[in-house]
């Protein structure tokens, strides 16, 4: 674990490696930034976004909180949601998930965990949802990365709920919403391969704020 004084002296290496290679890095990024994917992920410690897609700074929009969910009660992340795609103009949103997940591994405990209960509460409605698949599951940690991936599943339908992701693809075609669980044990990720376009139609009946007949939609 690197010291508190160590991170300053980490930042200065990091400043002098962009420079060398780039010496208007810092100006470049400094004027403007033009993400094209939005990330909302877990807030644990091992799994950093730009690290596990190999991206640089400026090509991703970052939110992250714990278990990666997107409540339309927190203000945070509806505001970072709409922020990156009316005004960012982002091509896709990824929610991703990882295997060892705490939180939803705390959601699958029978235990008051005091202020976090309103928090895990929603990883407790997904187990409801989803009871019959994950209860036929007998073995407890695939029960608990089956959880982890339909987590990730059903916070990728509350963001194509929002009215500003359905506004924004009728009339740009984007953006598209993609469901990533990440792997700690061999650094992976894996694309949940959600039909988008599907799931879009499927709530269409509930949820469909833009009025618009989505079996017109390619």
């Amino acid at each position: 674990m690197a010291s508190y004084e160590q991170l300053f002296e980490n930042n200065r290496n990091w400043v002098a490696s962009k420079l060398a290679t780039n010496k208007e890095f810092f100006e470049k990024i400094a004027r403007e930034q033009h993400p094209d994917y939005l990330y909302i992920g877990c807030s644990d410690s091992r799994v950093t976004a730009e690290d596990l897609m190999g991206v640089e700074p400026g090509e991703v929009f970052v939110h992250r909180n714990v278990a990666n969910l997107v409540n339309a009660t927190d203000l945070n992340v509806m505001a970072v949601i709409n922020y990156a795609v009316r005004h960012l103009n982002v091509k896709h949103i990824i929610v991703c998930g990882h295997y060892n997940c705490g939180g939803v591994k705390a959601a699958m405990q029978p235990v008051d965990m005091g202020i976090l209960n309103p928090w895990l509460r929603n990883i407790r409605d997904v187990y409801r949802l989803h009871k019959t698949e994950l209860n036929n599951i007998k073995d407890v940690e695939q029960r608990y990365r089956r959880l982890v991936e339909l987590n990730v599943e059903e916070q990728c339908i509350n963001v194509i709920k929002l009215a500003s992701v359905q506004q924004t693809y009728v009339e740009k075609g984007f953006p598209v919403v993609h469901g990533w669980v990440f792997d700690l044990k061999t650094g992976y990720l894996k694309d949940l391969n959600l039909d988008f376009v599907k799931i879009l139609k499927d709530i269409r009946e509930i949820y469909n704020l833009t009025g618009t007949n989505w079996d017109e939609k390619k």
